[in-house]
Protein backbone atom coordinates (compact mmCIF):
# COMPACT_ATOMS: atom_id res chain seq x y z
CA UNK A 1 0.00 0.00 0.00
CA UNK A 2 2.56 2.14 0.62
CA UNK A 3 4.25 1.68 -2.78
CA UNK A 4 1.62 2.50 -4.33
CA UNK A 5 0.86 5.76 -2.46
CA UNK A 6 4.54 6.53 -3.21
CA UNK A 7 4.13 5.87 -6.96
CA UNK A 8 1.20 8.18 -6.80
CA UNK A 9 2.83 10.96 -5.20
CA UNK A 10 6.41 10.17 -7.95
CA UNK A 11 3.87 10.85 -10.65
CA UNK A 12 2.68 14.08 -9.25
CA UNK A 13 5.76 15.40 -8.65
CA UNK A 14 6.90 14.38 -12.36
CA UNK A 15 4.12 15.93 -13.44
CA UNK A 16 5.01 19.27 -11.55
CA UNK A 17 8.46 18.96 -12.90
CA UNK A 18 7.28 18.49 -16.47
CA UNK A 19 5.63 22.13 -16.02
CA UNK A 20 8.47 23.92 -13.68
CA UNK A 21 10.59 22.73 -16.98
CA UNK A 22 8.14 24.05 -19.90
CA UNK A 23 7.86 27.22 -17.74
CA UNK A 24 11.30 27.95 -17.69
CA UNK A 25 12.01 27.27 -21.44
CA UNK A 26 8.85 30.20 -21.87
CA UNK A 27 10.85 32.04 -19.78
CA UNK A 28 14.06 32.00 -21.35
CA UNK A 29 12.63 32.46 -24.84
CA UNK A 30 11.02 35.52 -23.50
CA UNK A 31 14.33 36.95 -22.37
CA UNK A 32 16.04 36.43 -25.07
CA UNK A 33 14.44 39.08 -27.17
CA UNK A 34 15.74 41.46 -24.36
CA UNK A 35 19.09 39.80 -24.54
CA UNK A 36 19.42 40.34 -27.82
CA UNK A 37 18.22 43.96 -27.60
CA UNK A 38 21.30 44.80 -25.49
CA UNK A 39 23.43 43.51 -27.84
CA UNK A 40 22.15 45.11 -30.44
CA UNK A 41 22.43 48.75 -28.59
CA UNK A 42 26.10 47.73 -27.58
CA UNK A 43 26.90 47.12 -31.45
CA UNK A 44 25.55 50.10 -32.14
CA UNK A 45 27.51 52.53 -29.51
CA UNK A 46 30.89 50.98 -30.90
CA UNK A 47 29.81 51.88 -34.58
CA UNK A 48 28.94 55.31 -33.88
CA UNK A 49 32.03 55.47 -30.67
CA UNK A 50 30.23 57.74 -28.39
CA UNK A 51 27.97 56.69 -24.96
CA UNK A 52 25.32 59.00 -25.21
CA UNK A 53 22.86 59.89 -22.28
CA UNK A 54 20.00 58.00 -24.48
CA UNK A 55 22.12 54.97 -24.75
CA UNK A 56 23.05 54.79 -20.86
CA UNK A 57 19.24 55.49 -20.33
CA UNK A 58 18.58 52.77 -22.69
CA UNK A 59 21.06 50.56 -21.48
CA UNK A 60 20.25 50.66 -17.82
CA UNK A 61 16.71 49.78 -18.30
CA UNK A 62 17.41 46.69 -20.73
CA UNK A 63 19.45 45.56 -18.03
CA UNK A 64 17.35 46.18 -15.11
CA UNK A 65 14.58 43.75 -17.32
CA UNK A 66 17.60 41.13 -17.73
CA UNK A 67 18.05 41.17 -14.26
CA UNK A 68 14.34 40.31 -13.48
CA UNK A 69 14.12 38.20 -16.11
CA UNK A 70 17.38 35.91 -15.24
CA UNK A 71 15.78 36.11 -11.23
CA UNK A 72 12.54 34.67 -12.25
CA UNK A 73 14.16 31.88 -13.89
CA UNK A 74 16.69 31.13 -11.35
CA UNK A 75 13.31 31.07 -9.02
CA UNK A 76 11.28 28.47 -11.38
CA UNK A 77 14.59 26.70 -11.36
CA UNK A 78 15.57 26.30 -7.84
CA UNK A 79 11.45 24.94 -7.52
CA UNK A 80 12.65 22.43 -10.27
CA UNK A 81 15.45 21.63 -8.00
CA UNK A 82 13.02 20.84 -4.94
CA UNK A 83 10.55 18.81 -7.02
CA UNK A 84 14.15 17.19 -8.08
CA UNK A 85 15.12 16.29 -4.53
CA UNK A 86 11.78 15.18 -3.41
CA UNK A 87 11.38 12.62 -6.50
CA UNK A 88 14.87 11.06 -4.85
CA UNK A 89 13.69 10.78 -1.32
CA UNK A 90 10.25 9.22 -2.21
CA UNK A 91 12.27 6.86 -4.59
CA UNK A 92 14.63 5.81 -1.79
CA UNK A 93 12.11 5.54 1.04
CA UNK A 94 10.18 3.19 -1.80
CA UNK A 95 13.40 1.37 -2.33
CA UNK A 96 13.94 0.85 1.83
CA UNK A 97 10.16 0.16 2.10
CA UNK A 98 10.57 -2.82 -0.86
CA UNK A 99 13.61 -3.90 0.51
CA UNK A 100 12.13 -4.65 4.02
CA UNK A 101 8.94 -6.25 2.67
CA UNK A 102 11.66 -8.69 0.04
CA UNK A 103 10.67 -7.04 -3.04
CA UNK A 104 13.95 -6.35 -4.93
CA UNK A 105 13.75 -5.01 -8.64
CA UNK A 106 16.36 -5.42 -11.50
CA UNK A 107 18.00 -2.45 -10.72
CA UNK A 108 18.61 -2.77 -6.70
CA UNK A 109 19.21 -6.52 -6.41
CA UNK A 110 20.28 -8.18 -3.02
CA UNK A 111 23.80 -6.88 -2.46
CA UNK A 112 24.21 -10.93 -1.76
CA UNK A 113 23.54 -12.26 -4.97
CA UNK A 114 25.05 -8.99 -7.03
CA UNK A 115 27.63 -9.52 -9.45
CA UNK A 116 30.69 -7.33 -8.35
CA UNK A 117 30.64 -5.31 -11.65
CA UNK A 118 27.06 -4.23 -10.85
CA UNK A 119 27.73 -3.01 -7.51
CA UNK A 120 30.67 -0.90 -8.98
CA UNK A 121 28.54 0.52 -11.95
CA UNK A 122 25.65 1.48 -8.80
CA UNK A 123 28.37 3.22 -6.67
CA UNK A 124 29.55 4.86 -9.91
CA UNK A 125 26.30 6.10 -10.89
CA UNK A 126 25.37 7.36 -7.33
CA UNK A 127 28.50 9.87 -7.37
CA UNK A 128 27.53 10.95 -10.28
CA UNK A 129 23.93 11.60 -9.71
CA UNK A 130 25.13 13.01 -6.45
CA UNK A 131 23.07 16.87 -6.67
CA UNK A 132 25.55 20.01 -6.69
CA UNK A 133 25.08 22.41 -4.12
CA UNK A 134 23.63 25.57 -5.64
CA UNK A 135 23.26 28.52 -3.19
CA UNK A 136 22.06 31.67 -3.36
CA UNK A 137 24.04 35.04 -3.79
CA UNK A 138 25.74 35.03 -0.51
CA UNK A 139 24.64 31.64 1.10
CA UNK A 140 27.27 29.24 2.60
CA UNK A 141 27.08 25.44 1.57
CA UNK A 142 25.36 23.82 4.52
CA UNK A 143 27.17 20.52 6.27
CA UNK A 144 27.64 17.80 4.26
CA UNK A 145 28.57 19.79 1.44
CA UNK A 146 31.77 18.13 -0.14
CA UNK A 147 34.09 18.51 2.73
CA UNK A 148 31.88 20.38 5.61
CA UNK A 149 31.50 17.95 7.51
CA UNK A 150 27.89 17.14 9.26
CA UNK A 151 26.62 19.02 12.50
CA UNK A 152 27.53 17.30 15.66
CA UNK A 153 24.19 16.68 16.40
CA UNK A 154 22.93 15.12 13.14
CA UNK A 155 22.05 11.29 12.66
CA UNK A 156 22.04 9.55 9.41
CA UNK A 157 18.55 8.71 8.57
CA UNK A 158 17.97 4.77 7.50
CA UNK A 159 19.17 4.25 3.93
CA UNK A 160 22.21 6.89 4.48
CA UNK A 161 25.34 5.94 2.99
CA UNK A 162 28.51 6.15 5.60
CA UNK A 163 31.98 4.98 6.33
CA UNK A 164 32.14 3.09 9.03
CA UNK A 165 34.68 1.70 11.30
CA UNK A 166 34.26 -1.73 12.11
CA UNK A 167 36.60 -5.05 12.54
CA UNK A 168 37.53 -7.08 9.58
CA UNK A 169 38.00 -11.63 10.06
CA UNK A 170 41.32 -11.03 10.95
CA UNK A 171 40.83 -8.71 13.76
CA UNK A 172 42.21 -5.20 12.52
CA UNK A 173 39.86 -2.34 12.18
CA UNK A 174 38.78 -0.75 8.35
CA UNK A 175 36.36 1.70 7.15
CA UNK A 176 33.93 0.39 5.01
CA UNK A 177 30.86 1.93 2.72
CA UNK A 178 27.99 1.06 4.90
CA UNK A 179 24.12 2.12 4.29
CA UNK A 180 22.56 2.96 8.03
CA UNK A 181 19.70 0.20 8.89
CA UNK A 182 18.50 2.28 12.28
CA UNK A 183 20.02 4.49 14.64
CA UNK A 184 19.24 4.08 18.49
CA UNK A 185 18.89 6.98 20.77
CA UNK A 186 18.64 5.97 23.91
CA UNK A 187 22.52 3.84 23.09
CA UNK A 188 23.42 6.46 20.36
CA UNK A 189 24.19 3.33 18.47
CA UNK A 190 23.80 2.50 14.58
CA UNK A 191 23.01 -0.52 12.74
CA UNK A 192 24.53 -0.44 9.74
CA UNK A 193 24.84 -3.25 6.84
CA UNK A 194 28.41 -3.57 4.50
CA UNK A 195 27.32 -2.48 1.55
CA UNK A 196 29.00 -5.42 -0.26
CA UNK A 197 27.61 -7.83 1.86
CA UNK A 198 23.83 -6.30 2.31
CA UNK A 199 21.77 -8.05 5.46
CA UNK A 200 24.52 -10.58 5.54
CA UNK A 201 26.91 -8.06 7.43
CA UNK A 202 25.27 -5.92 9.51
CA UNK A 203 27.66 -4.14 12.49
CA UNK A 204 26.35 -1.99 15.59
CA UNK A 205 28.44 0.88 15.95
CA UNK A 206 28.53 4.34 18.12
CA UNK A 207 28.35 7.19 16.65
CA UNK A 208 32.47 7.99 16.64
CA UNK A 209 32.91 4.99 14.13
CA UNK A 210 30.19 6.74 11.56
CA UNK A 211 31.47 9.43 8.80
CA UNK A 212 28.29 10.15 6.88
CA UNK A 213 28.60 10.82 3.54
CA UNK A 214 28.26 14.23 1.54
CA UNK A 215 24.64 14.51 0.41
CA UNK A 216 25.41 17.55 -2.17
CA UNK A 217 28.73 18.09 -4.34
CA UNK A 218 30.80 21.38 -3.77
CA UNK A 219 31.29 23.84 -6.91
CA UNK A 220 34.60 24.59 -7.30
CA UNK A 221 33.86 27.71 -8.93
CA UNK A 222 31.56 29.30 -6.27
CA UNK A 223 32.19 27.46 -3.44
CA UNK A 224 35.94 26.29 -3.52
CA UNK A 225 35.76 26.91 0.62
CA UNK A 226 33.71 23.71 0.36
CA UNK A 227 36.34 21.34 -1.11
CA UNK A 228 39.60 19.64 0.17
CA UNK A 229 42.58 21.28 -0.34
CA UNK A 230 45.94 20.01 -1.83
CA UNK A 231 47.65 17.58 0.76
CA UNK A 232 44.97 17.47 3.18
CA UNK A 233 44.41 14.01 4.72
CA UNK A 234 41.75 12.27 3.94
CA UNK A 235 39.80 8.56 3.51
CA UNK A 236 38.67 7.95 0.26
CA UNK A 237 37.09 4.94 -1.50
CA UNK A 238 39.45 2.73 -3.30
CA UNK A 239 38.69 2.37 -6.84
CA UNK A 240 36.45 -0.65 -7.51
CA UNK A 241 36.73 -1.40 -4.18
CA UNK A 242 33.81 -0.74 -1.03
CA UNK A 243 36.70 0.04 1.69
CA UNK A 244 38.18 3.59 2.34
CA UNK A 245 41.46 4.14 2.77
CA UNK A 246 43.76 7.37 3.97
CA UNK A 247 45.01 9.31 0.98
CA UNK A 248 46.62 13.06 0.60
CA UNK A 249 44.52 15.13 -1.85
CA UNK A 250 46.47 15.70 -5.18
CA UNK A 251 44.30 18.16 -6.83
CA UNK A 252 40.92 19.39 -5.99
CA UNK A 253 37.93 19.19 -8.38
CA UNK A 254 38.79 22.31 -10.74
CA UNK A 255 34.76 21.62 -12.37
CA UNK A 256 31.45 20.44 -11.19
CA UNK A 257 31.81 17.25 -12.68
CA UNK A 258 35.33 16.56 -11.85
CA UNK A 259 36.61 13.95 -9.00
CA UNK A 260 39.27 14.76 -6.70
CA UNK A 261 43.23 13.38 -7.38
CA UNK A 262 44.18 11.26 -3.98
CA UNK A 263 47.35 9.66 -3.35
CA UNK A 264 46.75 6.60 -1.52
CA UNK A 265 49.07 5.49 1.29
CA UNK A 266 51.22 2.66 -0.26
CA UNK A 267 54.35 1.20 1.56
CA UNK A 268 54.56 -0.88 -1.71
CA UNK A 269 56.29 2.76 -3.15
CA UNK A 270 59.25 4.44 -2.29
CA UNK A 271 57.58 7.56 -0.96
CA UNK A 272 54.67 5.52 0.61
CA UNK A 273 52.29 6.89 -1.47
CA UNK A 274 50.15 5.48 -4.85
CA UNK A 275 50.14 7.26 -8.04
CA UNK A 276 47.53 9.93 -8.30
CA UNK A 277 44.33 8.32 -8.50
CA UNK A 278 40.67 9.85 -9.55
CA UNK A 279 37.94 9.25 -6.23
CA UNK A 280 34.23 11.12 -6.93
CA UNK A 281 33.47 14.06 -4.59
CA UNK A 282 30.97 11.72 -2.89
CA UNK A 283 33.03 9.37 -1.70
CA UNK A 284 35.68 11.13 -0.21
CA UNK A 285 35.98 12.18 3.54
CA UNK A 286 37.60 13.94 6.60
CA UNK A 287 40.60 11.54 8.24
CA UNK A 288 39.36 11.25 12.14
CA UNK A 289 42.98 9.83 12.72
CA UNK A 290 45.65 12.49 12.13
CA UNK A 291 48.68 10.63 13.04
CA UNK A 292 49.94 7.42 11.05
CA UNK A 293 50.21 3.83 11.94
Amino acid sequence: MALVSADTKIGELLNELHQLIKQTQEERSRSEHNLLNIQKTHERMQTENKTSPYYRTKLRGLYTTAKADAEAECSILRRALDKIAEIKSLLEERRIAARMAGVYSDTDPPRKTMRRGVLMTLLQQSAMTLPLWIGKPGESPPPLCGAIPASSDYVAKQGDKVAARVKAVDGDEQWILAEVVSYNHSTNKYEVDDIDEEGKERHTLSRRRIIPLPQWKANPETDPEALFSKDQLVLALYPQTTCFYRALIHTPPHRPQDDYSVLFEDTSYADGYSPPLNVAQRYVVACKENKKK
